[in-house]
């Protein structure tokens, strides 16, 4: 390929966003470096220092950007119960996040955080406190409900990535195997053991979460 001669291609800060969900898309987070994006948009890093200061400003834009096109359901605030407020925004929250693990991964560590997505914890917070909590309990309460929310849908993912992989599951050997007498109630699933671990219990535990959280504690 012949040298670039001339003036370096402009770049725009859309640009550099729409190339690093690229990267992310089909490498994952860990390959999102500024040398890394400088290659995919045919610039070199220090062009996008010109834009943008770091990896963490470029994640916030990342975050932004995406939750800037995620509908949200209109907000029931006054009419609705509120333990079914919250569930109704946690279940948004996670349909939200199902196809991008990776956000759930940037946001668990506790550090970046989009303005944009705070709709998620102001319903939950609000409702909780309709329903009595302090606001103290309330902001526990999201965090409960987040945790809950972050690990279901990292543990999907990481199903998911196994399966693509083809690599064997120890599983049905484990099944094969087991001692019914010490495990009977396991045991008498056998082969259904898969398809009952695999259906979609989200909804019916964040229910049975809010309800916990929402109950007066014990005299």
């Amino acid at each position: 390929m012949p040298a670039r001669t001339g003036r370096p291609p402009k770049i725009s800060k859309a640009d550099i966003v729409s190339a690093a969900h690229r990267v992310i898309d089909e490498e994952g987070t860990q390959a999102l470096t500024m040398r890394r994006l400088a290659r995919e948009v045919d610039a070199t890093p220090m062009a996008l220092y010109h834009h943008v200061r770091d990896k963490d400003e470029l994640l916030l834009l990342l975050l932004d950007d995406y939750a800037a096109g995620v509908p949200r359901p209109e907000p029931q605030a006054g009419s609705a119960d509120p333990g079914e407020r919250i569930v109704a925004a946690a279940v948004a929250m996670r349909v939200a996040l199902m196809d991008v693990p990776w956000i759930v991964e940037v946001l668990r560590a506790d550090d970046l955080m989009s303005a944009r997505a705070l709709w998620y914890p102001e319903q939950i917070i609000d409702a909780a406190v309709q329903a009595g909590l302090t606001a103290e309990d309330a902001v526990d309460a999201y965090r409960i409900i987040w945790h809950y929310t972050a690990g279901e849908i990292a543990a999907r993912a990481a199903a998911a990535r196994r399966r693509e992989d083809g690599r064997p599951t120890y599983r049905s050997q484990v099944f094969e195997n087991l001692d019914a007498a010490q495990f009977p109630r396991i045991a008498s699933l056998g082969g259904r053991w898969e398809e009952l671990t695999a259906r979609d219990t989200y909804a019916k535990g964040v229910r049975a979460l809010v309800r916990g959280l929402l109950s007066p504690p014990p005299a």
